[in-house]
């Protein structure tokens, strides 16, 4: 079976390092149009969310830029090693280009810009997820 795509539905894991945001990405991942969506982990940091990534194998990651320990950028490109397979939504508040292409170049596959909606966060999860 393909890592993080069990047979209850795909796997989330969320970074942030806001508590605030994490538990809202975390609620809404629970809507009805994400049926089946599971948050398997949830890291305040770039370090945690490596950590996590090997444990829980995510299909699917949400992550801010702007963290501790290890950035956003970092990140991706370590994900990139541990979770090959892995679709990656960068949440940020940095809203320049150069950031947004940035994070794109190093593993991102959507990027939305904080704040958002919520109506925002869940089509964005279900284009990450088509």
């Amino acid at each position: 079976m393909e890592a993080g795509r069990m047979k209850d539905g795909p796997s989330l894991m969320i970074v942030d390092d806001s508590s605030v945001f994490r538990s809202r990405i975390a609620r809404l991942a629970t809507d009805a149009r994400l049926p089946g969506v599971r948050v398997v982990a949830q890291a305040a940091d770039g370090h945690q969310a490596v950590q996590q990534a090997r444990v829980h194998r995510p299909a699917f990651v949400t992550m801010d830029l702007t963290m501790p320990r290890m950035d956003g950028p970092a990140c991706l490109l370590a994900l990139r090693d541990v979770l090959p397979d892995a679709r990656v939504l960068v949440v940020s508040a940095l809203s320049d280009r150069a950031t947004a292409l940035k994070a794109l170049a190093c593993g991102a596959h959507g990027f939305l810009l904080k704040p958002f909606s919520d109506d925002q966060l869940v089509n964005a999860l279900r284009e990450l997820m088509s």
